[in-house]
């Protein structure tokens, strides 16, 4: 051990001015497994995007031809972002960060933060490209992240990403792409419903804070 330390004691004293700072403040907004999911993110954006924009009709409502994907993906491309964000299969040093003091609610809220910084300037603009309101997706897609982190207190954030984003393909998008009509749950009208989800979401996420300090929510 003596040898080991000695060999390794002068090239740590060199290099940990260097990288003291930085990889500290980074680590408490995203990690290095979230980079390869949020292009994943970027390119089902940009997949869709593509598809309105050269498919055969763009109608935003009931029976007025093709249902923009834009609008049927975007709710919950938030929600990969966050289950990546917090993902024991993902992050190899999850028990490690679980485990610090930074650790728990506010690491959640924070990487989370980072992943809607990302995904939603980026629907903003390809909705703004396709003629989808930010109104029709937006709330539902907090909404979703809310859920998400809600539920994942219980059974894990990544547990609860998958089955959210299931119910929501077999549910809503099937049904959509099968008949061309905007979901009901799509409608402005159902705004109200996603406000009360996100404000529920939230509540729970509060009440509960605790359950994002142990492993267990890393599942």
């Amino acid at each position: 051990v003596d040898a080991v330390w000695s060999d390794l004691e002068p090239r740590l004293a060199a290099a940990a001015p260097r990288r003291r700072i930085r990889p500290a403040r980074w680590a408490r907004w995203l990690t290095p497994t979230m980079v390869p999911w949020l292009a994943t993110v970027m390119s089902v954006t940009l997949f869709a995007l593509l598809f309105d924009l050269t498919g055969s009709g763009t109608g935003h409502g009931p029976g007025a031809g093709r249902v923009p994907l834009v609008l049927l993906v975007a709710p919950v491309l938030p929600v990969l972002g966050v289950a990546a964000s917090w993902s024991r299969g993902l992050d190899p040093a999850c028990e490690l960060t679980a485990s610090t003091p930074r650790a728990g609610l506010p690491l959640v809220l924070r990487r989370t933060a980072s992943v809607l910084a990302v995904v939603v300037p980026a629907l903003l603009t390809c909705g703004w490209a396709t003629g989808v309101a930010a109104g029709q997706w937006l709330l539902p897609s907090l909404a979703f992240t809310s859920s998400a982190l809600a539920l994942g207190g219980v059974v894990g954030v990544t547990r609860a990403a998958v089955v959210l984003i299931t119910v929501w393909a077999a549910v809503v998008v099937a049904p959509a792409l099968a008949t061309s009509r905007t979901p009901l749950v799509l409608h402005t009208d159902g705004l109200p419903v996603w406000g009360l989800i996100l404000a529920l979401g939230t509540g729970v996420v509060i009440a509960r804070k605790g359950a994002y300090a142990v492993p267990g929510a890393l599942r």
